[in-house]
């Protein structure tokens, strides 16, 4: 195939002259036809470079984010009472109402879905670290390792909280297997999800076999077209729920036996499959507009509100008397609270701002530099 070619005069005019020696060292490969004599004009064949890719930003998918919202609503409900330890009888042996409808419908419902999703996004950041940097599991350890000093902290106000088991986890299991095949990757989290819920009997065992699979879920390009899985989510909201609701009766059934936490853990995964897929059904309805005004900045900002909604709870559960009390009344309506005026806070944001307080110095910290953070700057930097 033919190059184009420039002469030597404009390399010269250029600042990149060929030196004899460089002639010389290429010889003959250099020469469009027989080395000239003395005083001809020479026209050297230098191939253009390739144009440098510009790696595009990946487009949000809202839908992830309104899931997100979603679970961080249910997790919401799960960390008030462990919080206060509160406690769900009065009499032993005799679970109150909303406590007992916290287990069946909430308890071990919304965390797979939280940690799903937290597989699933490393995956999204990791293939854009790649193509922007050279050293992309750097950042991500380091996004981890931020990860992990967060969790630290928050674990002394709630030490149930997620942040820092998702830390050690990434940095154990999904950053040594961003590199295999997806196969491999889907393989290990069906794996290591049915031992974390067999076995271990769930509860934060599940989370290395969850981020598995929601990496094995990105990469096979299923989160990129849920638009075009309407059918599938249906078939499988068909199957999973009334599983879930056997699976429910079972639990409720084996609660004070030693089978309870398996019987638990199961449900618990089954309802959050039919949970993700009836939430991915309704905004696909005229539902949408309303679900994700709701739910999606909730989840664009869920680092935020996840560690300000601790700090809530830690301030008022006193005034409100809810230590190691039976007011599971109070507890719901400081939920409805928190959610209803962090949806407003995250909205009003993120009218201004690309990112959440907090995503935003996560990033900082991950990319190493300061990144714009208001949508001006933003559309300056692209």
């Amino acid at each position: 195939m033919r190059h184009q070619g420039v002469s030597a005069t404009v390399l010269s005019a250029g600042g990149l002259t060929l030196t004899a020696e460089a002639r010389q060292r290429q010889g003959a490969a250099l020469w469009t036809e027989s080395p000239p004599v003395s005083g001809e004009s020479v026209t050297t064949t230098v191939p253009e470079s390739p144009p440098v890719p510009v790696p595009v930003p990946r487009r949000r998918i809202d839908a992830l984010d309104a899931l997100r919202g979603f679970a961080l609503c249910g997790i919401l409900l799960v960390n008030i009472p462990q919080i206060t330890y509160m406690r769900g009888y009065r009499v032993p042996g005799e679970l109150l109402p909303v406590r007992e409808a916290l287990d069946l419908f909430v308890q071990h419902r919304f965390f797979p879905l939280f940690s799903f999703l937290f597989g699933l996004s490393f995956v999204f950041f990791y293939e854009g670290a790649a193509a922007r940097a050279a050293k992309p599991r750097v950042l991500l350890l380091r996004r981890l390792v931020a990860l992990a000093v967060l969790g630290v902290g928050h674990h002394v106000l709630q030490p149930g909280e997620a942040l820092l088991p998702y830390a050690i986890v990434g940095l154990l299991v999904l950053l040594p297997t961003a590199r295999l095949s997806r196969r491999l990757v889907l393989i290990g989290g069906i794996v290591l999800t049915v031992a974390g819920t067999t076995l271990v009997s769930g509860g934060q065992a599940v989370i290395p076999g969850l981020f598995l699979l929601g990496a094995a879920t990105a990469r096979y390009g299923i989160a990129d077209t849920l638009e075009r899985r309407g059918g599938q989510l249906a078939l499988l909201l068909a199957v999973s729920a009334p599983a879930a609701v056997a699976a429910a009766f079972w639990q409720q059934d084996a609660w004070a036996t030693s089978l309870g936490p398996r019987a638990a853990s199961i449900a618990g995964l089954l309802m959050a499959l039919a949970y993700a897929c009836g939430f991915l059904l309704l905004l696909r309805t005229p539902l949408r507009g309303a679900m994700a005004a709701v739910f999606a900045p909730l989840g664009r900002m869920a680092l935020t509100n996840y560690l300000t909604a601790t700090l809530i709870i830690v301030a008022v559960a006193p005034v409100l008397g809810l230590f190691e009390s039976t007011r599971w009344g109070a507890a719901l309506g400081l939920a409805a609270v928190i959610l209803a005026v962090q949806t407003v806070l995250s909205h009003l944001w993120l009218n201004a701002f690309r990112y959440g307080p907090l995503e935003w110095a996560w990033r900082c910290v991950t990319w190493w530099q300061l990144v714009p953070i208001t949508k001006s700057q933003g559309r300056r930097g692209n």
